[in-house]
């Protein structure tokens, strides 16, 4: 078919290459077609010992080269050589049903040195011309060796005498033949060819080259004539070696085995090349041709243009793999040879290089979106599948899912992998950090399929990116105659941050339990908090006046971090109202109502030094601590009570006999402060402003005593309550339960004293309901005042 061969005749070497893309899927062999003997199978073993060799170039294309000294080469005069090759191709591997493409080579070459070497890759074939050269007094020990052996050479025969370390033996053609070697005679001309590391061969270190060498004398007699000809032949077989970015392929300059005389040895042309083509010009592909008098040596860098990068997977890694085919040609001249042509070619792979791909993150913040470059890849690496967020994805449903992957060239000849995600794509996780930013994670698992093997390599990448995207809420705050307001955006609330009051989240239990109101719209959650308030601080407390001030902190949901505080502070009026401060201190407003009106200015506490600090015809201020003024303790639960009692001293006008006579009503007003036992914040206050509609909640009464009686002690009365839920009194609700009502709507309260005593009389003097189970909430509502 066009295209399926190629060939060409380089350095007396017959190259042949077939295409691989028409052997896709296919079997081949290639056959010697003899012109006498007809066609010969080609194996390893003929291959070495006839000049054949079969390979593969660094493109996976096979590769035939034939010496044209070879078997079944026909050979005109030594100029005109020719071979013919069957190339049989089948569908199966048995070969049956094979196709057979003849293919004739032909190849000039008149040129001869008077010795050619040539080092392949399974041979090494010398060839000497045999011109009867002029006497010379130069004999090499080998050659002084062999002239004993001369008198035994059989009449009219070839025969091969190889010294080596282990001595001499000397043998004829055919038997050297059975050891692997040829050798033959044409025109003008015997050859040897020999394969590596033979019984008869030896190594040696040259300038720091391996060297396998095959010293050898070819000796024919005839009549009068004695012809010794010396057919030793050497070739290197290391002298590569590897950074990570050159292989140097090192031959040495002089082999003394091949040159009688080095002080007459003179370097007459070095030619290298690449497959079967003369590099004229080697700079200008960025290779290095130097020499000295000791070495030649061809450095390559690696990925160079002639040679092939592969991909490769070892223990899981990927990396790769350069191989280049080269070929050095040497010609000297020495007193010995005359003229000598060395031909050294060599197939050179680099070892296995670790190449971890990289991942580059070109990231477009302002686009919201991730790209990603994976890379850097040869061209025979491809993406199979990847995955997101641990969510595996074949390539098409890539596209489905609304991400983009395509293939990017960089500028060495690689290439690389775009991968582009929205940083909202569900399966981008997301972070909230810092005060207003959000870290957006993308963790990607790509699969690549790897070289004609089609290997599988696994790589995971994680790639972050953090903006400023989001908007910290601001509050607004406002009063009103009686409470304080906070509004809050709800956007990002409770998924970003949440509110705190103190170290509790403010959540519905709180606001229930502390006697605040919440409401939400479709933008904001609006909190009210009554002035008397659990968690409202108090700046500033004057006569008829409050400065109050409630905080809110917003912290981050994960790492609890203060990130800002919300306040509203605001000014009351006041006409009644009892503050307990967290340090002791008792801040009591009092609104006298008697009638007749009394003296403010002779109010006084239990202790009767403690006087108001001001006053007017209606309201007296008493600032004290809890410690003084008379202030009586207890415990009840898990709280103390702190209790005083505002009085007012009577003036008594003396009278003609007992009892004395007074114009001044009798007043007392019970003064409690709680606090829980083992903290130090205020747990209420409460103002008994009877105007607030009643709410839900529990009554608890507060015994009062009564002066108009004659005076006795204080005592705890046997007294229940329920509340009924109607008017019938037949049905009631259960203790402690928690009673939701409208405002306005009624409640039906019963309360019976259970006290068995006939002096025992009931009067109900104060009955309120809180906004939570707690009898001393706030805010309170009062039912009944002072009876």
């Amino acid at each position: 078919p066009p295209g399926f061969v190629a060939s060409s005749c380089r350095s007396r070497i017959f190259w042949m290459k077939l295409n691989k893309l028409l052997l896709q899927g296919k079997f081949f062999q290639l056959e010697i077609n003899d012109p006498s003997a007809g066609p010969v199978l080609l194996d390893e073993k003929l291959a070495s010992r006839c000049g054949y060799v079969l390979s593969e170039d660094v493109w996976g294309n096979p590769v035939f080269r034939a010496s044209v000294l070879g078997c079944h080469v026909a050979n005109e005069a030594d100029e005109l050589f020719s071979l013919t090759v069957n190339i049989k191709v089948s569908s199966f591997a048995s070969m049956r049903a094979a196709v057979t493409y003849t293919y004739p080579m032909y190849c000039s070459y008149s040129s001869w040195a008077s010795r050619e070497i040539v080092c392949e890759d399974n041979y090494m074939e010398v060839s000497v011309k045999t011109d009867v050269p002029a006497v010379s007094n130069d004999y090499t020990v080998a050659w002084m060796s062999a002239l004993p052996e001369t008198q035994n050479v059989a009449y009219q025969q070839w025969q091969l005498m190889f010294v080596s370390p282990s001595g001499r033996k000397r043998i004829t053609v055919s038997d050297a033949a059975k050891l692997g070697y040829s050798f033959n005679n044409t025109l003008s001309r015997v050859y040897l060819r020999a394969p590596y590391h033979s019984n008869e061969s030896d190594s040696s270190v040259v300038s720091g080259v391996t060297m396998n060498m095959v010293t050898s004398t070819s000796m024919y007699r005839q009549r009068w004539l004695l012809l010794l000809i010396d057919t030793t032949v050497s070739c290197p077989v290391d002298g590569i070696s590897f950074t990570d970015t050159t292989l140097t392929w090192t031959v040495p300059s002089v082999i003394p085995t091949l040159v009688v005389q080095e002080s007459t040895f003179l370097s007459k042309d070095i030619f290298m090349g690449i497959d079967d083509r003369v590099i004229v010009n080697p700079e200008e592909n960025n290779y290095l041709l130097e020499h000295n008098e000791t070495h030649i040596r061809i450095t390559i860098p690696i990925g160079a243009e002639g040679g092939k990068l592969k991909s490769s997977i070892s223990g899981g890694v990927y990396g790769v793999i350069y191989s280049i085919d080269l070929f050095l040609e040497h010609t000297w001249t020495d007193a010995g040879w005359q003229t000598t042509k060395y031909t050294v070619i060599k197939s050179i792979t680099t070892p296995f290089m670790p190449q971890i791909p990289t991942v580059i993150n070109n990231t477009l913040p302002e686009e919201r979106l991730f790209n990603v470059a994976f890379g850097h890849f040869l061209p025979d690496v491809s993406l199979v599948a990847i995955a997101i967020g641990n969510v595996p994805f074949t390539l098409r449903e890539v596209q489905h899912q609304g991400f983009k992957i395509y293939e990017t060239p960089f500028s060495n000849r690689t290439k690389g992998f775009i991968l582009e995600v929205p940083f909202d794509d569900p399966y981008v996780l997301k972070e909230y950090v810092n005060r207003n930013e959000t870290k957006y994670t993308l963790l990607v698992n790509y699969t690549i399929s790897v070289g004609t093997e089609m290997m599988l390599y696994y790589h995971s990448a994680e790639v972050e990116c953090v903006i400023a995207d989001i908007e910290l809420p601001e509050a607004v705050g406002f009063c009103d105659e009686e409470n304080l307001y906070l509004a809050f955006p709800t956007s990002g609330l409770h998924r970003y941050w949440n509110l705190y009051l103190g170290n509790k989240p403010l959540n519905r239990h709180v606001v229930l339990t502390s006697g605040y109101l919440a409401a939400t719209n479709s933008t904001h959650l609006i909190l009210q908090i009554p002035l008397f308030a659990v968690g409202v601080i108090y700046e500033e407390v004057s006569f008829q006046k409050i400065k109050a001030r409630f905080d809110v902190a917003l912290r981050k949901v994960r790492t609890m971090e203060t990130l800002q505080m919300f306040s509203v502070s605001c000014s009351f009026n006041s006409s009644a109202f009892i503050i307990c401060h967290p340090d002791g201190t008792v801040m009591v407003s009092a609104q006298m109502k008697t009638v007749p009106a009394i003296d403010m200015s002779k109010t006084k506490l239990r202790d009767s030094s403690c006087k108001p600090m001001e006053y007017n015809e209606g309201h007296a201020f008493f600032k004290f601590h809890v410690t003084t003024c008379g202030t009586s303790v207890r415990f009840e639960g898990d709280h103390i009570i702190y209790e005083n009692e505002i009085s007012f001293e009577k003036e008594i006008l003396p009278g003609q006999s007992v009892p004395t006579i007074t114009r001044d009503p009798d007043y007392r007003l019970t003064v409690l402060c709680y606090y829980r036992a083992k903290e130090t914040i205020v747990l209420g206050a409460f103002t008994g402003d009877p105007s607030m509609p009643p709410p839900f909640g529990s009554g608890t009464m507060v015994p009062r005593s009564n002066t108009a009686v004659r005076r006795r002690v204080r005592q705890a009365l046997n007294v229940v309550s329920r509340v009924s839920k109607d008017e019938s009194f037949v049905e009631f609700y259960e203790p402690n339960m928690a009673i939701l009502k409208r405002a306005a709507e009624p409640v039906f309260l019963e309360v019976e004293l259970k006290d068995e005593s006939p002096d025992a009389e009931l009067y109900l003097e104060n009955c309120w309901v809180t906004g939570s189970l707690a009898f001393n909430g706030t805010p309170r509502w009062n039912i009944t005042v002072d009876g």
